[in-house]
């Protein structure tokens, strides 16, 4: 069906509350009710002859009118639901003998008068009250035949309590399906409102693991950066002493000690602007993925050494955990080929496929030894994070390839998952030795979106 808008929300309009009926039940009543006391006044006052006709005509009419006005003064007591008090089930039942006897004028609006009975008595008593009222209803078409055969014939009276049962059954259906409607509406309700609390609070519990990480990076790195820069400014303190100590014994000792200060905090200065690119990207703002990962790259781009970055396919859809061991790979490799290789150009390689990706770190300085790739402290910990995840990595020197298969024969997601830190392959001169170009290789995982396959005795899939 096509709308031309939104439509407008009208539960309120039939939801049942235990002490009063939906607004479309009381405007159905009033309205009834309404046009019926509005007809009956008319005739009990305006219709000629009426006050010279037959006597039992005019306590009929006024009996009927005296219904009509009783109903609307219970209307407001009645019971809606099962476990209301015992008076305005009392009330109700007072009710529904009224709505009986309102049918004795034959007024076409008494029929609407007829569904709320049934809908007051299918709500208060159930089943039971609801084949109650339509028995009395049919009695009645049935008893104006009976009682007045001149006036009704039986088959008149026959068909009047068929069509009055048939209005009870069609009007208590439509009861119960908006009462089932309204239930399942609170029920859909109820269960997002569940469900907007728990998103909010998977959203908080995110946010605090992103927080918790970065923390925890930054913490690593504070402590690194203590390591190093701190063996500078050792050092550096220790050569400042011997000048102040050689400076009239031996002044050009003490030259010699203020030039090598002078290299040390060159060293120290440019070791602690390393440092403070790697720290920036913790603090990006808005970027995830690829975005992310060239930010992190321009970051390190300067000072003597140079960034080619290039990525290739879509992002996939990642854990939080495996996206930050993509962001610590690049950040590992860049600062290790910055710190140690004295290398001019590093290499980047994003590759990404619905499988994975695959972080490559490449740089063209002197390489390193097997068992410096193999035990170095940063590497050690970023294989823990890469294994946690269910990632590969790899590391050596440039010119030896990479443990397991060769990169143009795997795809971002194919490596190995057991978070080893591997060996290139290849020839291996001596232990320690140094070959040109240093070569890091990490690969996570994509979330697994689609259901799992799961073979049946059948030889088919479940």
């Amino acid at each position: 069906m096509n709308t031309s808008g939104p439509l407008p929300d009208l539960s309120a309009w039939v939801t049942l509350y235990r002490d009063r009926p939906p607004r479309m039940l009381q405007l159905l009543f009033w309205g009834a009710m309404g046009i019926t006391l509005l007809l009956q006044t008319a005739v009990l006052t305006v219709e000629p002859g009426f006050a010279e006709g037959p006597p039992a005509l005019r306590a009929v009419a006024f009996a009927s009118f005296g219904a009509a006005v009783a109903s609307c003064a219970l209307w407001p007591f009645l019971a809606w639901s099962a476990d209301s008090p015992p008076l305005r089930r009392a009330a109700s039942v007072a009710f529904l003998v009224l709505t009986v006897l309102c049918l004795i004028t034959n007024n076409y609006t008494m029929f609407l008068l007829v569904c709320v009975g049934t809908m007051n008595a299918l709500a208060v008593f159930g089943l039971p009250g609801w084949f109650g009222y339509g028995a009395s209803v049919f009695a009645f078409g049935l008893g104006i035949a009976l009682s007045l055969p001149a006036l009704v014939p039986l088959w008149a009276g026959l068909v009047m309590g068929t069509s009055l049962l048939f209005i009870v059954a069609m009007s208590g259906m439509a009861f119960v399906g908006l009462v089932v409607a309204a239930e399942r509406a609170e029920r859909t309700t109820a269960l997002l409102a569940e469900l907007e609390e728990a998103h909010e609070d998977l959203r908080l519990r995110a946010a605090r693991v992103r927080e918790l990480t970065v923390a925890e990076e930054r913490a690593r790195m504070s402590r690194e950066m203590h390591d190093s820069t701190g063996h500078y400014l050792t050092a550096l303190a220790m050569s400042l002493s011997n000048a102040l100590r050689f400076r009239t014994a031996r002044p050009e000792q003490a030259w010699d000690e203020v030039e090598e200060a002078r290299e040390l905090a060159g060293e120290a200065l440019t070791d602690t602007r390393r440092w403070v690119r790697a720290l920036r990207p913790l603090r990006l703002e808005g970027r995830a993925g690829v975005a992310a990962m060239r930010a992190m790259a321009d970051s390190f781009d300067g000072g003597g050494i140079r960034i080619a970055f290039t990525d290739t396919g879509d992002w996939p859809d990642l854990s939080e955990e495996a996206e930050l061991v993509c962001y610590r790979a690049l950040q590992e490799g860049l600062t290790n080929a910055m710190r140690h290789s004295g290398a001019d150009l590093v290499e980047v390689e994003v590759a990404a496929d619905p499988a994975g990706v695959a972080v490559t770190v490449a740089d063209n300085g002197a390489g390193s030894p097997q068992e410096a790739a193999l035990g170095g402290f940063g590497l050690r910990g970023l294989a823990e994070r890469v294994a946690s995840v269910g990632g590969a990595l790899e590391a050596g020197d440039a010119d030896g390839g990479g443990a397991g298969a060769p990169d143009a024969e795997r795809g971002a997601g194919d490596a190995p998952r057991d978070g080893a830190v591997r060996a290139p392959g290849g020839t291996e001169g001596a232990a320690g030795t140094r070959r040109p170009g240093f070569r890091l290789r990490v690969s996570v995982p994509a979330l697994r979106t689609g259901p799992e396959t799961v073979p049946t005795t059948a030889g088919g899939t479940a």
